[in-house]
């Protein structure tokens, strides 16, 4: 059973990711929202940085291999909503990537879930699945193949710092780490071709680069402190309910309507997340 204080940890990271992630989906190029995501994380983690006892030599090379994956997570994240909806492509990237979790830390790690347990990780997978269900939408393919292989990045770096972020005894410093090291070779892939204007913010661009870079910043380090706490699958599955939330903030910030079946599946969500509590 997870503990209540990580259990809340992960919901409240989950609500700040699927916070950021419709901001992204929000502005009209979804490239330079990513950048302006990943520019301000690093002036927060920059900042500091100095007042954070720092993470663990053993943790060092984890942290170099997580930042080049997320280096390809953000640059698959802005390709992904170029070319296809936030409701195609974020239920793919987020739901596909727990099963992956689940299994990648049953082999690897050596951890094992009770049979409870991984039904919920069933019916949270199966929830942002359905939610990602679409019939008949033309011109989304490209957004769903770029999704489904950042799933296998989102389990990639999910794996890496499950261990990292142990070895550190760190985590905050360990996030803020994270998103500093991955921000220059970021920012040069997603603004190569935009020329010198691409790096000139106006005001209300870097208050939106600070506010999602904070909340970037926070729903992974909360994430990262729950692994430190419980084991990574199930953390894992339940940060996944950003699904339920993302559902909510679509609905208020982009008046989005979902149907029956997208609150079926938010259902099956809540549902997984229920189990994976009283696992």
């Amino acid at each position: 059973m997870l503990p209540l204080p990580v259990l809340l940890a992960v919901l409240l990271g989950a609500l700040l990711h699927a916070a950021w992630n419709v901001g992204v989906r929000a502005g009209e190029d979804r490239g330079r929202e990513t950048a302006l995501v990943v520019a301000g994380a690093c002036v927060l983690s920059v900042l500091t940085l100095p007042f954070l006892d720092q993470p663990r030599a053993g943790s060092w090379p984890y942290l170099a291999a997580t930042a080049s994956v997320h280096v390809v997570y953000f640059s698959l994240v802005a390709a992904a909503y170029a070319r296809g909806s936030v409701s195609l492509a974020y239920p793919l990237m987020r739901g596909v990537a727990p099963a992956l979790v689940a299994v990648a830390a049953w082999l690897v790690l050596g951890e094992k879930l009770p049979p409870l347990g991984w039904l919920g990780v069933g019916a949270v997978c199966g929830g942002v699945l359905l939610m990602a269900r679409r019939q008949g939408v033309a011109g989304e393919a490209a957004a769903a193949r770029l999704a489904l292989v950042n799933a296998l990045v989102v389990a990639a770096y999910t794996l890496i710092d499950g261990v990292g972020v142990r070895l550190s005894a760190a985590p905050l410093a360990y996030t803020m780490w994270l998103f500093a090291l991955t921000a220059a070779p970021t920012l040069l892939v997603l603004q190569y071709r935009r020329g010198w204007a691409a790096w000139q913010a106006t005001a209300p661009e870097m208050c939106r680069a600070l506010g999602a870079g904070a909340c970037s910043i926070g729903s992974y380090a909360l994430a990262l402190w729950a692994m430190t706490r419980a084991p990574v699958a199930p953390v894992a599955a339940l940060r996944e309910t950003a699904m339920l939330f993302g559902l909510v903030l679509a609905r208020i910030v982009l008046g989005e309507r979902p149907g029956a079946r997208r609150w079926a599946a938010a259902g099956a969500i809540a549902v997984g997340a229920a189990l994976l509590r009283l696992a």
